[in-house]
């Protein structure tokens, strides 16, 4: 987080200092003493950039609708998780403190805001076990979706309920394994025949991936559930949006980089990528300006491979990019030797819990999600029937 000087803060809004005053005093810009003068205050440079753009936006319709879309204004009302100055929080809770130490059962007590402890029960019936990790999870969750209840009229203690075996099932599909109920991370790290620390690490990782706002498959599952789709094909929607390169599958990219500095030298690679004006897969993240907060979280609890440290200081050095939760959650698997598919199962089934959290939400708002689309095609028709 940069801070700016009263002058600064003036000339960057172009507004008087009764305004600037009036803007804080709403909390809608950060402010803080300055440690080289008490006297004076400094400025949350970010909130006023993010005025600053609203203002040049303006009033009209179309512009703040576009807004919303990518990275912008805040579209839905949440209890459940936020962003704010650089850090994410658990329902006002920091999730580097809520990752310490909790399971990710007890995050999903904290995200569901249930009164009592879970467990995420393996599945009664036995689930297929043939494919990838991938292909378990999405056949498990389809059958979940064929046969669930919609979520509309039903308590939110019942929803709770239902959720937890959904992440039971989840758990045991991507694991391979289809009995214990014994915490998540210790039958995932069973299967990938982990201990001691890898089960630590493997325990903050679903923790920090459990939620972050409204991403775009937590979107998806809160869609779906404000149709009254059934939890079961809420998560199921989550799944699917998780899968794309951009999102879940963002470590491909990763690996491949990280695949080439192997071969090559990483100033090389990083020059490379700079040169094609392509962004470094692995760093940088748009909601959080001074680095992604779960990724220190999590690479201050290992030691990641000499490749990955290397790749990581050069990349700030050159570009002042910082590695985001993508990076540190391949540097786990790297590092441990885990399965190839292990990323997008620590992945799918840590956001499972904050894809649950959203459409229980949803649900017991009772709202249908149903945008507006605005029509840019060709002109339309007269509508004149021919005499």
């Amino acid at each position: 987080m940069s801070w700016l000087t009263r002058d600064q803060a003036l000339k960057a809004l172009r507004v008087r200092p009764q305004t600037l005053y009036a803007y804080v005093s709403r909390g809608r810009i950060g402010m803080r003493p300055d440690p080289e003068d008490p006297r004076r205050s400094l400025y949350d440079s970010d909130d006023i950039a993010a005025l600053t753009r609203r203002r040049a936006r303006g009033k009209r319709p179309e512009a703040i609708a576009a807004s919303t879309i990518s990275w912008g204004e805040p579209i839905i009302t949440t209890t459940i998780s936020t962003i704010s100055r650089g850090r994410l929080f658990y329902r006002g809770r920091d999730v580097a403190q809520v990752a310490h130490a909790s399971t990710l059962e007890q995050a999903a007590e904290l995200l569901w805001d249930a009164s009592s402890a879970l467990q995420f029960p393996a599945p009664r019936t036995r689930l297929q076990a043939r494919g990838s990790a991938r292909a378990r999870a999405f056949n498990a969750l389809a059958a979940a979706a064929t046969t669930g209840s919609p979520s509309f009229g039903r308590s939110p203690n019942v929803l709770r309920d239902e959720a937890a075996g959904l992440v039971g099932t989840l758990a045991s599909a991507l694991s391979g394994e289809s009995s214990g109920d014994s915490p998540v991370h210790m039958r995932l790290a069973a299967a990938w025949k982990q201990n001691g620390g890898a089960t630590d690490l493997i325990r903050r990782a679903l923790v920090l991936l459990a939620d972050q706002e409204l991403n775009s498959s937590s979107f998806a599952a809160r869609v779906a559930a404000s149709t009254g789709a059934g939890l079961g094909a809420c998560v199921l929607a989550g799944l699917a949006t998780l899968s794309g390169p951009l999102h879940g599958d963002a470590t491909v990219g990763i690996r491949s980089l990280m695949d080439q500095a192997m071969r090559s030298k990483a100033d090389e690679v990083i020059g490379r990528h700079l040169a094609s004006g392509v962004t470094i897969p692995g760093f940088g993240h748009p909601l959080y300006a001074d680095g992604d907060p779960r990724a220190s979280a999590l690479l201050a609890a290992f030691d990641p491979p000499k490749l990955f440290r290397q790749m990581a200081a050069k990349v700030q050095n050159e570009t002042g990019q910082r590695p985001n939760l993508d990076f540190a959650v391949l540097a786990v698997v790297e590092r441990f030797t885990l399965p190839e598919d292990a990323a997008f199962s620590l992945f799918a089934l840590g956001r499972s819990v904050g894809w649950l959290a959203h459409a229980i939400e949803q649900a017991t708002a009772g709202q249908l999600i149903r945008p507006r689309a605005r029509y840019v095609g060709p002109p339309l028709e007269s509508g004149e029937r021919p005499s």
